[in-house]
């Protein structure tokens, strides 16, 4: 028996004959669920703060917030693009979202997200970096703390032939041995070179050294978390260009180039790292340990996969070869604050909040379990 379960075992029997002798017992009874409502969170276990959001559309109707509500979600993250990126815009989404119980935890502006300009120092490259200093000053001023970035200079990389995940359901898929593209937005990208010529990793480096060290001030000044996503896949080198977010280390390396800031962490997409299996220096779990430990994680994409590179499908969150339980325990462990959200969702039938519903669902049962857990 651990040392832990004695001490609850111990404590509730003195609880027992406090209460039983009346009178000045009941003070000291009162001392003792003090003393263990503080070690121990509460009888079902310590409560954690972590908090599952849903990624919403930022023009939602009265039917979308009925979804969420019905489910209990309290948290959202929104995208739009520099047509709607002024402060104005993101301050009348947070007040409609919380006029209807929902707080906008973060978020995104595609056009300054998986910029090749920023990632390749192309032509306009200052030019982005003023956009996204303005997004960063947007936020502050409609007083939400937190924003993705992705620097991936192709895109996300597809399979041309999609998977099929449990059921049949229409999933992605990604063969390294495949036919295979890459794709942000309108943008299509093919092997072998999709700028023309085959970058070097100290040039993308450079670049990202460039890009953080001149908005990290502005986002510190405004009060606003960046989250850097994974690399998807997580492979070295994608059509020439080198993917710096596919280890353990290029994170640490990343965090030190924004000279530690408490400003600039992770956007942690826990099925991204699990494409690369055993080859990112950590796994999920110990990237989860490490950073999470020191506050730098501000969100988890909670998404799952069959297998590991070379070829992946992204499943069900409960079909994939990573237990999720374990996911959520390690949070937990690290007193994660932020929020988690359901990504990449294989396509159920019966229309697109389906799948949504069902791994919310599947996610607030893992997220009590562990909660209940002494």
């Amino acid at each position: 028996m651990s040392d832990n379960r004695r001490d609850f075992i111990k404590k509730g029997a003195a609880l027992a004959a406090a209460l039983s002798v009346g009178g000045g017992g009941i003070a000291e009874a009162s001392s003792l669920m003090a003393e263990d409502t503080e070690k121990w969170g509460n009888v079902k276990g310590k409560m954690s703060q972590i908090k599952i959001a849903g990624q919403i559309t930022p023009e939602p109707t009265p039917e979308t917030f009925a979804f969420y509500n019905q489910m209990g979600i309290n948290q959202a993250v929104l995208w739009t693009d520099a047509t709607k990126s002024s402060g104005e815009y993101y301050g009348s989404r947070k007040k409609l979202f919380a006029d209807n119980g929902i707080n906008v935890y973060g978020f995104g502006n595609n056009d300054v997200h998986n910029q090749d300009k920023l990632v390749l120092n192309l032509p306009g490259r200052d030019e982005k970096i003023e956009e996204y200093k303005a997004h960063l000053r947007s936020l502050g001023k409609a007083g939400i703390g937190y924003t993705t970035y992705a620097h991936m200079g192709n895109g996300i990389w597809h399979s041309e032939v999609r998977g099929k995940a449990r059921g049949g359901a229409d999933a992605r898929d990604f063969n390294v041995n495949a036919p295979h593209y890459g794709k942000w937005g309108d943008n299509v990208y093919h092997e072998p070179l999709s700028h023309g010529r085959r970058y070097t990793r100290d040039e993308v480096w450079a670049n990202f050294k460039y890009f953080i060290q001149a908005v990290v001030r502005t986002a510190e000044e405004n009060n606003v978390h960046i989250g850097i996503h994974p690399d998807d896949p997580p492979i070295p080198e994608m059509a020439g260009v080198p993917r710096l977010f596919t280890s353990f280390e290029g994170y640490k390396r990343a965090l030190d180039l924004a000279n530690n800031s408490p400003a600039v962490g992770l956007c942690l997409c826990v099925g991204s790292w699990m494409e690369g299996g055993d080859k990112l220096g950590k796994d999920a779990i110990g990237m989860i340990d490490y950073f999470g430990s020191r506050e730098r994680i501000y969100k988890i994409h909670f998404r799952n996969i069959y297998a590991p590179l070379p070829h992946f499908i992204e499943s069900f969150v409960d079909d994939g070869y990573t237990d999720m339980y374990t996911i959520m325990q390690a949070l937990k462990r690290n007193n994660f604050k932020g929020v988690i959200i359901p990504d990449h969702i294989p396509k159920m039938d019966g229309g697109p909040n389906v799948g949504t519903a069902y791994s919310i669902g599947y996610m607030k049962a893992l997220l009590n379990r562990v909660n209940a857990e002494v």
